[in-house]
C-alpha cells in the first residue's frame, strides 16, 4: 500500500460561495486538528525544518506546545524570532523552505507548519496576550518602508532595546500586505493586528512620510535600514501594451487591496474589468490578479505563461485555487501584440507559441519561439504580472549607496550596504521575491546592525 503523502490540509470555503465575495478562503485549523497534525512532529533532536526557516523559527519547541494544548504558548514561542506569525502562516512558501527539510518528507507527509502557525497566531489573537514592551535605550535606528523586511528588522531591534523609528510613506503600515495581496488570501485586519504588535515592541511607526535623502537620517540616528520594496512594475515591451484596459498588476492591486475598488460605490475608486481577461505571468501576483477578477465580475480568465507548468514560480496551493476558480491557463505561449477596437480599448491579444530550450540563468528552461505559430485571442482586459524593479527614488537621490543594473541595493552577506551605517533588505536588494526572504534580510540586518553599534561604542 502507498506511503499518504498529504498532511492535514485546512478546511476552506466552497468555490461557488467564495468567488463571489473576498472573504478569506483557508479557514484555518480547528484545535483538534491543530492537535493531531503536532503529534505527529517527530521532535528531531537536529531539526532540519529549523535550517529550512529564514527567520529561525525554533519548530519543533512551539509545535510541541501545541500538542500539549497550549496554542497561545506555541505563539510566544514563535515571536521570540518572528514578529509576523499569522502573516507568514498564511503566505510564507513553507513547501519550499521548512516543510521542503522536514525528515517526515522523506516517506510520509512533512508536518503542516505553516498551518499549526496560523493556527497558533490565532490562538493568540483570541487571547489578546499583552507583549512585553522592550526597555528602550539611547541608541537610535531609522528604517525606511514598512513592509516585511522594515517590520522585521524593526521588532528585532527593539528586543534589542533599540529605540527604532519607521518611516512609511503610504498612509497605512505594512508595504506589500497592504496594497499586494488580496483579502481573500491575507485579510487587512491580520496585517494590522501584527503592526500593533510590533509598535507594542515600542517601535515607533510614522506614515504618510516619504524619505528619499538618507544622508539627513544618518544625521539624526546612528544606523539606517533601507526596506523600500519593489514598486516599479516590469512591462512586456510589446506594440499596444499602453492602451486602455492593459493594466500592471501594481496598478490593478492597489487599486483594489489599497483603494477598496471591490467595494465600489461604497468606495470611490472604480476599477474597469472586461468580460474575458488575460493575465500575463505565473506567479504568485498573476494568481492573485486572476483570482481577482474573477471576484469582479469576469466572465472567462487566462493565465498567459511562457513556459510550462513545472515552471510556474507561484505556489502550488495558489495554482490549485485557481484552477478550482475557474481559471483556464494558456502555457508556452507569450504575448507579442495588443490590438484595439474602434474606440480605442484593448480588444486582442496576438501570440505565439513556445516550446522550451536550455535552462537560463534563473535555473528554469528558456522559451524559444515556434516559427509560423502566431495566433490571436480576443480580450477586453490585459493584466501584466511578470515582477517588479526596486524603488529607484534612494539609488537615485543617494550616490553613495551602490546597485546593481537592475536597480537594486548591493549588500554584503549580512545586508551593509557601501554606505557606512546603512543597511537594506527586501524587495529593495532582491527584486521581486517572498514575504518571508525579505523577512530574513530584515532579520540579518537587526543583528548586523546590533554588532556594527556595539563595535561603535554606540550600543545604548
Amino acid at each position: 500500500m502507498a506511503e499518504d503523502k498529504t498532511n492535514a490540509r485546512m478546511r476552506e470555503r466552497p468555490v461557488a460561495e467564495r468567488i463571489r465575495d473576498f472573504e478569506e478562503v483557508p479557514l484555518g485549523y480547528t484545535a483538534q486538528q491543530a492537535v493531531a497534525e503536532a503529534k505527529r512532529c517527530l521532535q528531531c533532536k537536529d531539526p532540519k525544518c529549523v535550517k529550512g526557516c529564514p527567520v529561525e523559527i525554533d519548530i519543533p519547541a512551539f509545535i510541541k506546545l501545541i500538542a500539549q494544548g497550549l496554542p497561545a504558548e506555541a505563539a510566544s514561542k514563535i515571536k521570540e524570532t518572528n514578529s509576523l506569525p499569522a502573516v507568514c502562516g498564511r503566505v510564507c512558501p513553507q513547501e519550499e523552505q521548512c516543510e521542503l527539510t522536514c525528515i517526515l518528507n522523506a516517506k510520509k507527509a512533512p508536518i503542516a507548519i505553516g498551518s499549526l502557525e496560523r493556527f497558533a497566531a490565532e490562538a493568540e489573537s483570541k487571547e489578546n496576550t499583552e507583549p512585553r514592551r522592550s526597555a528602550a535605550g539611547s541608541a537610535s535606528i531609522a528604517v525606511i518602508g514598512s513592509g516585511p523586511a522594515g517590520l522585521t528588522c524593526a521588532g528585532d531591534l527593539a528586543k534589542l532595546g533599540y529605540q527604532v523609528t519607521v518611516f512609511e510613506s503610504l498612509h497605512v503600515i505594512g508595504g506589500v500586505l497592504q496594497y499586494g495581496i488580496p483579502e481573500f488570501r491575507l485579510p487587512k485586519k491580520i496585517v494590522d493586528l501584527e503592526v500593533q504588535y510590533v509598535k507594542s515592541l515600542g517601535v515607533k511607526i510614522v506614515s504618510d512620510h516619504l524619505v528619499d535623502e538618507i544622508d539627513g537620517l544618518l544625521k539624526e540616528y546612528q544606523a539606517v535600514f533601507v526596506g523600500s520594496g519593489a514598486g516599479l512594475p516590469n512591462f512586456l515591451g510589446v506594440p499596444g501594451e499602453n492602451l486602455p484596459g492593459v493594466y500592471s498588476a501594481n496598478e490593478f492591486l492597489f487599486r483594489v487591496n489599497m483603494m477598496k475598488a471591490y467595494k465600489f460605490p461604497e468606495y470611490l475608486t472604480p476599477v474597469k474589468i472586461g468580460k474575458k481577461v488575460a493575465v500575463i505571468g505565473a506567479g504568485n501576483v498573476a494568481m492573485d490578479a486572476a483570482r481577482v477578477s474573477l471576484r469582479l465580475g469576469a466572465e472567462e480568465v487566462l493565465i498567459v505563461y511562457r513556459r510550462s507548468r513545472g515552471e510556474m514560480p507561484a505556489r502550488r496551493e495558489e495554482i490549485v485555487r485557481c484552477e478550482e476558480e475557474g481559471v483556464k491557463f494558456h502555457l508556452l505561449t507569450a504575448p507579442i501584440a495588443l490590438y484595439p477596437d474602434q474606440s480605442g480599448w484593448v480588444k486582442e491579444m496576438e501570440c505565439e507559441k513556445m516550446e522550451l530550450g536550455e535552462p537560463d540563468q534563473s535555473g528554469r528552461r528558456r522559451p524559444i519561439t515556434v516559427p509560423g505559430s502566431e495566433f490571436k485571442l480576443p480580450i477586453d482586459t490585459v493584466i501584466v504580472a511578470i515582477g517588479n524593479s526596486p524603488n529607484p527614488l534612494i539609488i537615485r537621490r543617494n550616490p553613495g549607496v551602490r546597485a546593481n543594473d537592475r536597480g537594486g541595493i548591493i549588500v554584503d552577506d549580512r545586508q551593509a550596504t557601501s554606505l557606512p551605517g546603512v543597511f537594506a533588505g527586501g524587495d529593495i536588494v532582491r527584486g521581486s521575491a517572498t514575504v518571508i526572504s525579505a523577512m530574513g534580510d530584515g532579520k540579518r540586518a537587526a543583528r548586523r546592525i546590533d554588532e556594527y553599534l556595539r563595535a561603535a561604542g554606540q550600543r545604548l
